[in-house]
């Protein structure tokens, strides 16, 4: 598995704009399809919320392969 540290500039983050900020999604609509085929897990559980919004500490997986730890 891929792992990463995604360093944030502000208290919070969505989690399209992470898909995109670390360039796993191209656009919003590619980010958008990546929840909703449940490919996204936050701190282990499955996310359906798009706009969900991510904290220092959180830990996002994209599918099983690739490992995003917000810092």
């Amino acid at each position: 598995m891929q792992e990463e540290t995604f360093e944030l500039r502000s208290d919070v983050i969505d989690l399209l704009q992470l898909l995109k900020a670390t360039g796993y999604a191209a656009t919003g609509g590619e980010a958008k399809m990546m929840v909703e085929d449940e490919l996204i897990t936050v701190n282990g559980e499955v996310e359906g919320r798009k706009r969900r919004k991510l904290r220092t500490g959180d830990v996002v997986e994209i599918d099983g392969q690739v490992r995003i730890e917000l810092a």
